[in-house]
């Protein structure tokens, strides 16, 4: 559906407004009078959703104070100015200094309407790409909280950007803290639906009644219920499996009465791993296989190599940052040792570990193994994970994160790289090649 242009009519004299706003009324405008440039300034900012009709000469602020007040606002606001039969060269200022047009008086209605339909065309185009642009923005971001160059992360991010496009329905799976809920915003963000709403709702926080009036009405005290809320765009459902056997019905009724191409997409998040059943196990056969028709699984930590390393680097920086802190130094042995930690609360505990790791350097006192040990001893037992990898494995992971960490507090000078790590350029360079590092990065 096409946006809804405004057409804002501001003129001082009545009978001019009312005589303009009924021919635009009559050629299918929405049409809004102001007496006064004041009065229309205090309903019109960014991003307003028309275009402005003006007459120049008006009693306390003029058109042309008008105009530059506007184009301060939004300067890709379109405005047609009214002139009287002397003003036509300060019209051809008013158009440098931004207006898109001019009339003068006395003016033939069709003219006016075709200055009308150009200025509302320019101006839908002009919202739209800025839309766009917001978007975009919006799914850079959500994809640059991705963190990890690993192989489960990169084909991750392809299954994201790959999935965002279809209309199917998505079921998120993985272990806890794996991150189910960034990705659920990331399939929004970059795909057709970015500009549209993005619901959630927890199905294990309500009640199976109050979940029942949020998702499918009625809702107390006006509102909508989320499934009109998110209309068009993507309703996400975290811990699908706390559904209610008569709710699952619901849900599938819905589903099915949208018919193909879903209207609203769902995407659903799965939280059983770990808990000795399946989402298969806990939703009806028919349910499942409709939100299942995309599906995604997230890699856990401990499968994620390096990354792990890139990660804690990221969150002590962040942590280091907040509290006003140098980053704590990781030894090889302590990089070690996190490579090999088990992550049963994959990087929800790894985001915890770092910023305890931040707190405790900040003492003086400490040490990441201490916080392993304690974080492994609340989850259960297996100090280490099973998944070993050959020594030299451990080595390039803790040599790609010390020049990293060196090259981000140096921002990216090579001599002050080199004098710290002792290295001769040729082999800087070598090593920042091998490990896809880049001096661009850190500046």
């Amino acid at each position: 559906m096409a946006r809804l242009m405004k057409v804002a009519i501001v003129d001082d004299e009545e009978d001019m407004r009312q005589s303009v706003s009924q021919w635009l009324a009559l050629s299918g405008f929405d049409a809004e009078t102001y007496a006064s440039a004041e009065d229309a300034l205090k309903e019109i900012g960014p991003d307003w959703p028309g275009v402005v009709i003006t007459d120049i000469r008006m009693p306390g602020m003029d058109g042309m104070a008008f105009l530059k007040r506007l184009m301060g606002i939004d300067s890709g606001l379109p405005v047609i100015m009214i002139t009287g039969h002397g003003d036509v060269p300060m019209a051809v200022e008013a158009m440098r200094l931004g207006a898109m047009d001019f009339m003068e008086k006395p003016f033939s209605p069709d003219r006016m309407t075709e200055l009308a339909k150009r200025a509302t065309q320019a101006r839908r185009t002009t919202l739209d790409n800025r839309a766009l642009r917001r978007d975009l923005a919006e799914g850079e971001k959500v994809m640059g909280k991705l963190i990890g160059t690993s192989e489960p992360m990169e084909r991750l991010r392809e299954d994201i950007l790959d999935l965002s496009q279809a209309d199917g329905h998505v079921l998120i799976d993985g272990e806890t803290g794996t991150g189910k809920t960034l990705v659920a915003h990331a399939l929004h963000a970059t795909g057709p639906r970015a500009g549209k709403k993005f619901v959630m709702v927890s199905c294990a926080a309500l009640t199976e009644e109050a979940l029942s009036a949020k998702l499918f009405g009625p809702v107390e005290e006006g509102g909508l219920p989320l499934m009109e809320e998110a209309r068009g765009g993507t309703l996400c459902l975290e811990d699908v499996e706390a559904l209610s056997q008569s709710l699952q019905a619901r849900l599938l009724q819905f589903i099915n009465d949208q018919g193909a191409p879903a209207e609203t997409r769902i995407v659903a998040i799965c939280n059983t791993h770990g808990e000795g059943k399946t989402v298969e196990d806990a939703l009806r056969p028919d349910l499942y296989y409709r939100l299942a028709a995309l599906k995604i699984t997230l890699p856990p930590l401990r499968a994620r190599g390096e990354d792990i390393l890139t990660l804690f680097n990221r969150m002590s920086e962040q942590f280091a940052d907040e509290y006003g802190c140098d980053v704590p130094e990781v030894t090889a042995q302590e990089a070690a040792q996190l490579l090999q930690a088990p992550w049963p609360g994959n990087v929800r505990q790894l985001i915890n570990v770092a910023e305890r790791a931040v707190l405790q350097s900040r003492r003086g006192s400490g040490s990441i193994a201490s916080l392993l040990m304690t974080d492994d001893e609340e989850a259960g037992p297996a100090a280490i994970t099973t998944e070993g990898k050959p020594l030299k494995e451990y080595v390039e992971s803790f040599e790609k994160m010390l020049i990293d960490n060196t090259m981000r507090r140096h921002k990216g000078s090579i001599s002050a790289v080199m004098e710290e790590l002792c290295l001769p350029r040729r082999t800087l360079n070598e090593k920042m090649a091998k490990y896809g590092l880049a001096r661009a990065d850190y500046l």
